[in-house]
């Protein structure tokens, strides 16, 4: 597979991260008002150094080819591997709502993650608080990883009467939890004033969605929550879909989470895995870039518009999600029974050769 590096692209005098060509001119300048005023000019010019030629910054699906048409491809690269699932939550198992708190999951779509479980070691990769997104997905066979990987748990154990309670993996920014529920009281305060925010408190990092909110009031919320984050230097400002994403300065992510979980896994420096993250976000790139560096498995974009991407393949929407792992779950029914038959064929072989040998004769069962 050819491997297409992200483009990203940072202010030469600030060094903020700026977005990608594809987003609209509104989260452009929501992107100038967060990062104390940067210039529009100094903007384009930034993408203009890390996009060179219009051609780099047209992206195709021919580029990036849709999951389920190049299935047998995937399965193939597979075989012989174990494979891990990695999953995002909004926007890959859940449709993108208006309301955070209303993003259900279909029962379809929970039915088709559990058998997916059973048969691969299985993660919930969310920005969300770990608590909440259980909540919604509701299968303790899982692995979660809330708050951008920063709160990981393993699934529960024990008898079908009695279950055991998960164990605590990795709790990286502990230390920050009340800095973190300090500025949630205070952005709940400040941005009351402003129509269709919502100040999301998810545990260890914070998500001010402005969604609902009038496009002309987007510049006066971005400059509320960057005046509020001038006294927290251990804070970090970043940008989702429609969210403004505030967490700890440390060196985490969803690619470092997913590296954890691998280890605790058992498979740090395994050659026989085969991680497959799926995910529609941009916090998602950092596990895309993981497994590109890892040059293992391969991450799989969920997004109907194509995008400088760290991923192999793409999928549009959830229900598209579905029909791939529910395709896994099919192709893996099949080879199990396909390996049983050919070991009932094996074990055939063997009683022919021992009556063979010890009967003179051959008899057949």
């Amino acid at each position: 597979m050819t491997k297409k590096q992200k483009v990203v692209a940072a202010d030469a005098k600030s060094g903020v991260e700026v977005p990608p060509p594809l987003f609209t001119a509104e989260v452009k300048k929501l992107f100038v008002e967060i990062n104390g005023g940067m210039k529009v000019n100094a903007w384009v010019d930034s993408m203009r150094a890390s996009s060179p030629t219009s051609r780099r910054r047209e992206v195709s699906r021919d580029r990036l080819p849709p999951a389920l048409e190049v299935f047998d491809e995937i399965t193939n690269a597979s075989k012989g591997k174990q494979i891990v699932m990695f999953l995002d939550y909004d926007g890959t198992l859940s449709p993108i709502v208006d309301d955070p708190d209303r993003a259900y999951m279909s029962d379809a779509m929970r039915a088709t993650v559990r058998k997916l479980a059973g048969f691969f070691p299985t993660a919930i990769v969310s920005g969300r608080c770990r608590d909440k997104v259980y909540n919604f997905v509701k299968l303790a066979e899982l692995y979660y990883a809330g708050s951008h990987g920063m709160d990981i748990r393993g699934p529960c154990t024990g008898s079908k009467n009695k279950k055991s309670s998960p164990s605590v993996l990795c709790q990286p920014a502990s230390e920050y939890l009340p800095m973190i529920d300090e500025v949630y009281g205070i952005l709940m305060e400040k941005t009351q004033s402003t129509a269709g925010a919502k100040v999301e408190n998810n545990k260890f990092c914070l998500s001010v969605h402005f969604r609902c909110v009038d496009e002309k009031k987007w510049s006066e919320l971005a400059g509320i929550v960057k005046s509020v984050l001038k006294n927290y230097p251990k804070l970090r400002l970043t940008q989702g879909r429609k969210v403004l994403e505030i967490r700890p300065t440390i060196k985490w992510d969803k690619g470092k989470a997913l590296e954890f979980l691998l280890e605790s896994l058992g498979y740090a420096n395994c050659t026989d895995v085969f991680p497959i993250y799926i995910g529609d976000d941009r916090t998602d790139e950092d596990a895309f870039k993981v497994l590109r560096e890892r040059d293992q498995g391969f991450g799989i974009l969920v997004s109907k518009i194509p995008r400088d991407t760290n991923a192999s393949y793409s999928l549009q929407e959830p229900s598209e999600v579905m029909v791939f792992l529910q395709r896994l779950v099919d192709w893996k029914e099949r080879t199990l029974v396909d390996y049983e038959r050919e070991s009932l064929r094996s074990l055939k072989k063997q009683k022919v050769w021992k009556d063979q040998n010890y009967n003179g004769n051959c008899v057949c069962i």
